[in-house]
């Protein structure tokens, strides 16, 4: 692999530079998501302990005739976030409004969002790590005692005006919840912490999704399928829809463990969920520079990629799957690394690996003893 690659040479599926496994929402999924969201608790699959908590506390809520206590919804992307705040509107029988962090740059921006809600009413603030720090101080009093203070004129003739808020139940959701600050943290009422899927869950969405898409997915394409999500419903979701194309145009409609093998290769998403790009990098890593260590820089030149691009995209999910680590002096591969691309680590490169016999010595030509 040359060190020129450019971005459709490793692998990138979409013309915006989105990736097919890319936990982040790209241009078709909107529309589709919003078919297949489960409207209740009951059937919202996986996350079984954040579902029996949350169940708990909208139940009681309803019991009292009260708004909920506020709700922040911690996770990495794909795992349902959004869904469960439009659950949480249901489940109380509230409507639901939402907004983001970007869109309140300033404190009239929120102000403007509270004063409008309705009693009960949930608000649903995405990435709310990302509001400004004027809105924030403003949500602090509106949270806790339902009432924002308007700032009329400027200077010293500046005036407070207190309006009082109805009371209503605040959803937020983040992808990083050590930027919240602690004071907004500490007036969430219950905090959800959302884990990545297991494979079973992700076979039952699978299976549900199939069903609302009218495709026929047999019980080992659905298992194939979920394995290379990386645990994340909205990437199996996405390879669902890539690998019924594919049956589509290419087969007889069904999908069966064979379509679903070829249709994922075609689409160069390997066993584990790797794409190209994530494949470029690794491969940099260990023929290029026997396993490591080197610097982001240098490993983002080798793959022809902007350094942001392989620390905020690639390797998150490396890391998460025991392939690179992160120390003080640069990037490592791991064992698993070498196996996974069936390549021999040079010696005293790397701790000695296990090799079994689907494991090729393509280093010196050796067969692995």
């Amino acid at each position: 692999m040359s060190g020129d690659l450019d971005r459709t040479e490793i692998g990138v599926v979409h013309e915006d530079g989105s990736r097919l496994v890319d936990a982040e929402p790209v241009t078709d999924d909107a529309t589709i998501e919003g078919a297949l969201r489960p409207r209740t608790l009951d059937a919202f699959i996986g996350q079984q302990r954040v579902k029996d908590q949350l169940g708990l506390v909208l139940e009681a809520a309803s019991a009292r005739g009260r708004a909920a206590d506020h709700v922040l919804l911690a996770g990495p992307p794909g795992l349902g976030k959004t869904t469960l705040s439009m659950i949480i509107a249901g489940e109380l029988g509230m409507p639901l409004r939402v907004t983001s962090g970007p869109a309140l740059q300033h404190a009239g921006d929120l102000a403007a969002v509270l004063s409008s809600l309705i009693p009960g009413e949930v608000l649903f603030l995405d990435e709310i790590h990302r509001m400004s720090r004027a809105a924030e101080e403003m949500l602090y009093l509106a949270m806790e005692d339902f009432r924002v203070d308007i700032i009329v004129g400027k200077g010293p003739g500046a005036t407070a005006i207190p309006l009082e808020l109805p009371p209503f139940t605040l959803v937020g959701a983040t992808t990083r919840a050590g930027l919240l600050p602690g004071p907004l943290r500490d007036r969430f009422g219950f905090t959800a912490h959302m884990d990545f899927y297991e494979t079973a869950d992700l076979r039952a969405i699978l299976a549900r999704s199939a069903g609302l898409l009218d495709v026929a997915l047999t019980d080992d394409a659905a298992a194939e399928i979920a394995g290379r999500s990386r645990g994340t419903p909205r990437v199996a979701n996405r390879l669902l829809r890539r690998v019924r194309d594919f049956a589509q145009v290419r087969a007889e409609g069904d999908v069966d463990l064979t379509i679903a093998r070829d249709a994922l290769a075609l689409y160069e998403v390997d066993e584990i969920g790797l794409d190209r790009l994530d494949r470029a990098v690794l491969d940099a890593l260990l023929r290029r520079f026997g396993g490591g260590p080197v610097g982001l820089s240098t490993l983002a030149v080798a793959v022809g990629e902007e350094s942001e691009t392989v620390e905020t995209v690639c390797e998150p999910f490396l890391v998460r799957a025991g392939l690179l680590a992160r120390t003080p002096r640069g990037r490592v591969a791991t064992p698993a690394a070498w196996s996974h691309l069936r390549l021999r680590p040079p010696p005293g490169s790397t701790p000695p690996l296990p090799f079994g016999e689907a494991v090729e010595a393509e280093l010196d030509g050796a067969d692995p003893a």
